[in-house]
């Protein structure tokens, strides 16, 4: 896909995630929204990965770290053909597969269960070990929080991954600046994020996370980075899309109302209507 095909593609992922959201009346919208540009990338660009075939062996691997945001996650692989769109509605819901953190047993595409933060990018390490260990080529890319990155086992795993040169590997932190109690800045500031990955022996790449050509840029050079893993800090909005969610920290764990839902998909229509004429 071009550039203007993917951002109208991101949007759609966008409408997904407040349905679903909306839907489960419970549920992370905020940090979904700010990285549906990124899982829109991953999944209809970057990864090899074929929903026909969910489990084959050589398909690039993705670990959300930041397992609250499986709205996103649900809605671009809603979007990408694994199971159907009508069912993101079901978020959440007793019964559905659609829970409320990625569940590998139940979902197809999810490549790791996750929702404890700071372990997401553990399993990924592991995972981008393990290919290198047995020869195989398939390529590991996680996504973290930067809320999430204040957790030990992040760096442990940072640390680890750089140790190992493991060039297979993409770390992504979507710093939205916003977590849950407030300002990252001021729960427990993670800054300056890109030198600490430095300091681990990654290529750092900084850009606009909701930017789809930075975005292109920024996984083509980690594509080409060899010799260490490489981790993408991407400055995102909070609520991308919505005009009321935007770089609100409430809006990090809550569903909208009837009301709210239909201003937020007016937001996103009219987002799409120019992205149309592009």
């Amino acid at each position: 896909m071009n550039n203007p095909e993917l951002s109208r593609m991101a949007n759609e992922v966008r409408k997904g995630i407040i349905t679903a959201v909306h839907g489960a009346k419970a549920g992370h919208p905020g940090g979904s929204l700010s990285a549906a540009d990124i899982f829109t990338f991953l999944y209809f660009e970057e990864m090899n990965i074929d929903p026909a075939d969910p489990k084959k062996a050589d398909r690039d691997r993705f670990v959300l770290s930041k397992g609250h945001t499986a709205p996103g996650l649900y809605s671009a692989l809603a979007h990408r053909g694994y199971f159907p769109v009508e069912d993101l509605p079901t978020l959440r819901h007793l019964g559905s597969y659609l829970q409320g953190h990625p569940c590998m047993q139940e979902v197809p595409g999810v490549d790791m269960s996750s929702g404890s933060l700071g372990q997401g990018i553990s399993a990924a390490v592991g995972m981008a070990l393990g290919a290198r260990m047995s020869g195989a080529d398939f390529r590991v890319y996680t996504l973290l929080g930067d809320g999430e990155i204040e957790e030990g086992q992040v760096w442990e795993a940072a640390m680890f991954a750089g140790h190992r040169k493991l060039d297979n590997l993409v770390v992504i932190v979507d710093n939205n600046g916003l977590q849950i109690d407030g300002k990252v800045e001021n729960v427990c500031s993670p800054y300056p994020i890109g030198e600490k990955f430095k300091a681990f022996n990654f290529h750092v790449i900084e850009i606009d996370g909701n930017d789809m050509q930075q975005i292109r840029e920024a996984f083509a050079q980690a594509r080409s980075t060899k010799g260490m893993p490489t981790a993408i800090v991407a400055h995102t909005v909070k609520g991308k899309g919505v005009s009321f969610m935007e770089g609100q920290v409430g809006w990090h764990g809550k569903a909208p109302n009837d009301e709210e839902y239909k201003i937020a998909m007016a937001d996103l229509e009219r987002i799409g209507e120019a992205l149309c004429q592009k």
